[in-house]
């Protein structure tokens, strides 16, 4: 722990509860958010065919961000998290260009690759028309410079913008050290191809120059959130005045599976959520020959060893890591694990292409250009994921706060499945996840969650039952779809499951479903070097 961190934790606390009213931390809990990398999205003039190289740009834009939006708000999705939006440095390095956004060299610019400042004032004003939140990634941690792998990095410092000179930046050392804080907060991140010069964020000038620059940056763009990245290589006590400052709510990357590293930045009020890692690397493992049990060891412990799980964002996938797909292409793991992200404790986080089941490993071939898919709204997952948040939005419209911030009570576990219901009576959804997959035979369960002889709905499957003596539900399984229950009370005027059958056992025939994705390799679910540097 860094000296500092205690002393600002009690003001952190009043602060993140007082974030501005128009995306403070509860409104954030109710979102579901749509990821995009900018770059790799649309193209202003909706162009497809042109070649596109994955370490290079692409040429995605704000503009064209916004004439696709109803291809996120049709998915159900209430918020879009986007690319950092500051000037890049320029120029092709060993490891490609700088068409991600992270490699920052003056914050005081736009990066125009991606267009004008008016360009994304409009995505701000037209996201905020149809009632959804923006939420920009920022990094605070380096600026960046192309590197001849030379070491020390000769940096040329006046370049930077507000941070032009060597005095705002820690002396050359790298990352070598992970468990070590002082280490991996004042060291330098991985130095192949562009040198990530380390913002001395102990400095209390530094402090002040970045909240600065960050009340400047939301209010001149109407910004909602944040994803502060690499959060954990940045000076404890820095992180909550940075949020404070900006006055909207953050997520803050802490990359770790540990619940003691990562909740400390809640307990400790450093931060008042983050991407949920925790789950991320069990969810993953119980699909691909792990358990279902430590998905749900998982929840029991980061509920204790956290604050606040419910501003946790669930997800399987991010710019980062490796495809859900690349390491099993099945499609019926992938509608599970669709469904634990949406319907999870927890701000659901899904990442442009998942829905349409892309299958790259590590970076850069995990951040395919959306258009190679047509923007199909007809594929699978793209319907699994508009069904679902159909369904979370509304229980939220029934349910209000009650329903995300209640806990959910877990029905039933072992090494195949996960049951859950989440929300209040009214507004509760009863789900089941399993790792059967395609080929997962037919059988019966019976679960509760329900009061007796309460009309149910199947909201996947459009199949009706009445729940027996005790509040269960049969459940026919197969083909390892997941299931996901709701009162016919509940799902009414919804437009979903208009046309529904009586549920019964799944034909053989049906046992097959769509595999998705061409290929997919075994890949390590690790991440890679590159993608460190990269972020």
């Amino acid at each position: 722990m860094r000296a500092g961190s205690l002393n600002v934790a009690a003001a952190a606390a009043i602060a993140f509860a007082g974030l501005s009213s128009a995306a403070n931390i509860t409104e954030w809990k109710s979102q579901s958010i749509y990821q995009v990398m900018i770059d790799r999205f649309a193209r202003t003039d909706g162009s497809t065919t042109a070649t596109c190289e994955p370490y290079l740009f692409c040429n995605g834009s704000w503009t064209g961000l916004i004439n696709n939006l109803d291809y996120i708000q049709n998915m159900g999705f209430t918020a879009v998290q986007i690319s950092p939006v500051v000037k890049n440095m320029e120029g092709e390095t060993a490891v490609g260009e700088a068409y991600h956004g992270y490699w920052t060299q003056d914050d005081y610019a736009i990066n125009e690759h991606f267009g004008t400042a008016d360009d994304l004032k409009n995505l701000a004003a037209e996201l905020h028309k149809r009632n959804m939140l923006l939420m920009v990634d920022v990094v605070v941690n380096n600026f960046a410079q192309a590197f001849n792998n030379i070491v020390p990095p000769k940096v040329d410092y006046s370049v930077f913008n507000p941070f032009n000179d060597e005095k705002y930046f820690h002396p050359y050392c790298n990352v070598t050290e992970w468990d070590n804080a002082t280490n991996y907060q004042d060291c330098w991140l991985y130095p192949y191809g562009v040198a990530l010069a380390d913002v001395d964020t102990n400095s209390p000038t530094v402090v002040t120059m970045m909240q600065t620059w960050i009340k400047e940056l939301v209010s001149n763009y109407s910004i909602d959130g944040l994803r502060i990245d690499a959060a954990k290589h940045v000076n404890d006590a820095f992180l909550p005045q940075f949020v404070e400052a900006s006055g909207v709510f953050a997520f803050g990357e802490v990359l770790t599976g540990v619940v003691t590293d990562m909740c400390r930045y809640q307990t400790l009020n450093l931060l008042p959520g983050m991407p949920n890692y925790l789950e991320y690397y069990p969810l993953n493992s119980a699909f691909n020959g792990g358990s279902m049990t430590d998905i749900a060891n998982m929840r029991n412990e980061a509920a204790t060893g956290c604050n606040d799980t419910f501003a946790l964002g669930t997800f399987v996938e991010n710019h980062d890591m490796p495809r859900f797909a690349s390491v099993n292409p099945d499609m019926a793991l992938a509608k599970n694990a669709m469904t634990y992200v949406i319907l999870n404790d927890g701000i659901p986080t899904v990442y442009q292409g998942q829905e349409q089941h892309f299958s790259g490993n590590g970076t850069p071939f995990n951040r395919e250009p959306l258009w190679t898919s047509g923007y199909n709204t007809s594929a699978p997952l793209y319907v699994y994921a508009a069904t679902l948040n159909k369904l979370r939005n509304n229980a939220i419209k029934l349910g209000g706060s009650s329903y995300v911030e209640t806990p959910s009570d877990q029905l039933f576990v072992d090494v195949n499945h996960l049951c859950l219901k989440k929300g209040p009576y009214g507004s509760q959804v009863v789900y089941c996840i399993n790792n059967k997959s395609s080929n997962g035979p037919s059988y019966t369960m019976s679960i509760g969650g329900f009061q007796p002889g309460d009309n149910v709905v199947e909201a996947l499957g459009c199949t009706t039952s009445t729940a027996d003596a005790t509040g269960n539900v049969t459940m026919y399984m197969g083909a390892g779809e997941p299931k996901v229950y709701v009162t016919a009370k509940m799902i009414a005027g919804t437009g979903l499951c208009n046309t529904t059958t009586v549920a019964g056992p799944i034909k053989k025939s049906a046992a097959a479903s769509l595999q998705g994705m061409a290929g997919g390799v075994l890949m390590a679910v690790v991440i890679g070097l590159a993608t460190l540097f990269l972020a």
